[in-house]
């Protein structure tokens, strides 16, 4: 489990940069890898309470970072 929620961790990281060097979102570099890291933290926790999950925990992590990068917008289109 330990080093299951530091893999989900830097798979939210990479997400969070990869959707900022892509423009999928235009938030910043920082604010996008916490909204990223904070998404899949949540999740994680949540997965692990309620026995949920979506299959692996790598694609756990990257669909709550996508998920959290959706839901939380910081940065409104002009």
């Amino acid at each position: 489990m330990f080093f299951t929620f530091f893999g989900t961790v830097v798979i939210a990281g990479i997400i969070g940069y990869a959707s900022e060097r892509t423009q999928f979102t235009r938030n910043g570099y920082v604010p996008s890898i916490i909204i990223c890291v904070g998404g899949a933290f949540l999740f994680f926790m949540i997965s692990r309470m309620f026995n949920i999950s979506f299959g692996s925990p790598g694609l756990n992590a990257i669909l709550s970072s996508i998920g959290a990068l959706i839901i939380v917008p910081t940065h409104f289109w002009k």
